[in-house]
């Protein structure tokens, strides 16, 4: 999660995600390794100075939980509109399922409206 998402290396999607990698998180197409490499890719274009912090993590049988915090500012085009400038801080919940060392699934969860609210692009509540 750091080396990809606060480092932006894409290749660390392929080391660590199986080839039949399926993601649940709704928004990510494709739903492959590809798609989290776009992700990856959007979120440092919109926030180049992105850094995700895992706050705690916890294993049960084949599945890890995360609890994370994502940082950043908004210094790029999001959703039509212009980078704010703002400083945007919200938390990301992460499921991931493993198989032989690898993700074979993964289920994430960002708070996509505090971050909107945050950019300033919605009303905040």
């Amino acid at each position: 999660m750091e080396e990809g998402f606060s480092d932006g290396m894409l290749d660390i999607v392929d080391q660590l995600l199986s080839p039949d990698f399926k993601e649940h998180q709704n928004g990510v197409e494709p739903a492959t390794r590809e798609g989290v490499k776009a992700l990856i890719q959007e979120l440092h274009s919109i926030m180049p100075d992105l850094k995700l912090t895992i706050e705690e993590i916890t294993a049960d049988g084949d599945k890890v939980w995360g609890r994370m915090k994502a940082h950043g500012t908004h210094r790029g085009g999001f959703m039509g509109r212009p980078p704010t400038g703002r400083t945007v801080t919200i938390d990301v919940i992460d499921i991931c399922r493993f198989e032989d060392g690898k993700i074979v699934e993964h289920w994430g969860v960002p708070d996509r409206l505090g971050m909107m609210e945050q950019m300033g692009l919605i009303p905040q509540r």
